[in-house]
């Protein structure tokens, strides 16, 4: 079974066609920039990679951009588009109404609009992506994968607020975790390796352009870093992470910011881009390295909101088998592990500066010989997980 997994971005579309249940990768690709004259698309089948810049203005272009491609004679991985027997779509935010994966109908997409608020930089455009592929790959089952839903599993003190209680009977006001995909990925794969009886008590720690950890215990998620939508938590590339409620009142009384603009202020405007300019953790990761105080700065605030995290978590799993960094900054930023790693000895923690700073593929133990607890590099891989839920629901019905 053919599946394309899409995960539809605000600027941008990333794709991939997995045989299932082989797991074998047929191509992967990107559509950056949605919305300009000099779009970039790239499409890579095994050892071919093809580049070219475009106009792009809408996600609809983008699409067709990718089926036209999927169905080149020289580069393509399939003959028609009825080949593609499921689009796997990663959906942000699933509320309280998904608690595992769904085939899309009309309800299901009435509910997916309902959380818009909630998800702003993300549920429209998964949105979008569903209504388009509808429209391309229109024999396909087209399947919703909630970053959600792996943390429905948290209990209700770790997803209550300390509100009235109204608010979580009748608005589901609470905590709900994302990045699930990642975490259900990379918690697994750490289970595997290790051995269950070694992983009982894990955290795992999301870092790329949106952060987040979770505890996880005998393979459930118990926390995670993010809350009712996706931006509490660890400090983000423009999204602010944990901030005392009284600022956001401040904003607005005392600066005259209405509800719309300090949540743009604290979702687009803030995190790394507020505290240095960049939101990119190589750029400011090389101008700390000459000298800039600003990025130093947010690097060691970075640093100390995961160990922050870390301590919180260890408590709360009432011990600690192994931490796992994943995602482009877990896996890629020696630095951002060291800083994540620095004084947890009392953890048992303790890094290996020289695996630390080697690049390696596949999973990895980047902790010293006396350190209690596995420190794991292990690569996320959220597009086969999509293609497993995928696959598994249609094999259920």
């Amino acid at each position: 079974m053919k599946i394309l997994v899409l995960n539809a971005g605000s600027s941008s579309l990333k794709y991939q066609v997995i045989d299932m249940p082989s797991e074998e990768v047929k191509c992967v690709g990107l559509v950056e920039r949605i919305g300009m004259e000099d779009a970039i698309f790239t499409h890579e089948i095994e050892n071919q990679k093809q580049s070219e810049t475009l106009p792009i203005l809408n996600h609809e272009t983008g699409l067709k951009k990718i089926a036209a491609t999927l169905l080149d004679s020289k580069i393509g991985v399939i003959n028609n588009v009825e080949e593609i027997e499921a689009v796997g779509h990663r959906v942000v935010h699933g509320g309280n109404k998904f608690n595992k994966t769904t085939i899309v109908n009309k309800e299901v997409k009435d509910n997916i609009r309902e959380l818009f608020s909630l998800a702003p930089l993300h549920n429209p455009a998964n949105l979008t992506g569903i209504e388009i592929a509808e429209t391309i790959f229109t024999s396909a089952k087209q399947i919703a994968i909630f970053d959600t839903a792996f943390h429905q599993t948290m209990p209700k003190e770790a997803y209550q607020y300390a509100i009235k209680n109204e608010f979580l009977e009748n608005y589901n006001i609470r905590a709900y975790g994302f990045h699930g995909t990642s975490h259900k990925y990379v918690s697994e794969k750490a289970r595997a390796y290790l051995g269950i009886k070694n992983a009982k008590n894990i955290i795992t720690i999301h870092l790329g352009n949106g952060c987040s950890m979770s505890a996880i215990k005998d393979g459930k998620s118990i926390e995670n870093s993010l809350g009712f939508g996706p931006m509490n938590g660890l400090i983000m590339g423009t999204r602010s992470g944990d901030i005392d409620q009284s600022v956001i009142f401040y904003l607005m009384k005392k600066l005259n910011k209405t509800p719309d603009e300090v949540a743009s202020l604290l979702n687009k405007e803030s995190g790394m881009l507020g505290l240095t300019g960049y939101s990119d953790l190589r750029e400011i990761s090389e101008q700390a390295e000459n000298g800039s105080v600003d990025c130093k700065n947010a690097l060691d605030l970075a640093g100390y909101r995961i160990r922050k995290y870390i301590g919180n978590y260890a408590a709360v799993l009432n011990g600690l088998d192994a931490i796992i960094f994943t995602a482009g900054i877990g896996e890629n930023s020696a630095l951002m592990r060291a800083l994540a790693c620095k004084n947890l000895s009392f953890f048992g923690i303790e890094l290996d500066e020289e695996k630390n700073s080697k690049r390696e593929k596949g999973i990895r133990e980047i902790q010293t010989e006396q350190s209690k607890a596995k420190i794991l590099v292990i690569p996320t891989n959220e597009e086969i997980e999509i293609a497993k839920q995928t696959y598994n629901l249609l094999q259920e019905i």
